[in-house]
């Protein structure tokens, strides 16, 4: 089978950076950390997780929101409230999810073909000009998705909230928007070093 040369070397030339964009891997989305409270000693008692005053139904997905924040609550010494341990606090938990629109990449492979020319005999000569590219393959596109998740730690007795903090991030795609995973990251960011710096912004890779 004939291979047109030019093609051939065009081809060529794309292989080394097609090798470099599959090996490598980005890295997670950072996500974007905010947290309020009075500076005052943290109980560690029972808890019971809710979902936040009218924001959202109980759904599939709030609930690997809630699961996520009872972990790392557990992991910070609170324990689940039962009915023979009536919860010391309640967790109001609400998350959102937004799109704030998509991201064209360019064809997989993209080829051109250029001309070129040469000089004929005495007094004149040939002239070969003029060049096209084109793209091999599907343009993908990929939503990008805000996801924030926002807790509240509050008192049973009196419901005074004495903690509270946002988590955001953006992530491009499939692979950075599975909810459970989301849920995940976005708690365990929530919650490190809880009780956090109050006022405070802080970015966690």
């Amino acid at each position: 089978m004939f291979v047109n040369p030019y093609l051939r070397l065009a081809l060529l030339a794309t292989l080394p950076a097609l090798a470099a964009g599959c090996t490598s891997t980005g890295g997670r989305p950072p996500i974007d950390v905010t947290r309020y409270h009075l500076n005052e000693p943290f109980e560690r008692t029972t808890v019971t997780i809710m979902p936040m005053s009218g924001a959202m139904d109980v759904t599939p997905e709030f609930r690997a929101y809630a699961d996520a924040v009872q972990a790392e609550l557990g992991k910070q010494g609170y324990v689940p409230a039962t009915s023979d341990r009536p919860a010391g606090y309640i967790a109001s938990v609400s998350f959102t999810r937004a799109s704030r629109g998509v991201i064209r990449e360019p064809s997989p492979v993209s080829i051109g073909l250029g001309g070129g020319s040469f000089g004929g005999g005495r007094g004149g000569g040939v002239g070969l000009g003029g060049g096209f590219s084109f793209g091999l393959g599907k343009r993908k596109q990929n939503e990008i998705l805000v996801s924030q998740l926002w807790v509240q730690l509050r008192r049973r007795a009196g419901e005074s909230v004495i903690w509270e903090g946002r988590a955001e991030t953006t992530g491009v795609g499939i692979k950075d928007n599975q909810p459970a995973a989301t849920a995940q990251r976005l708690a365990a960011a929530l919650f490190k070093d809880f009780p956090g710096e109050s006022g405070i912004t802080t970015t966690v890779k």
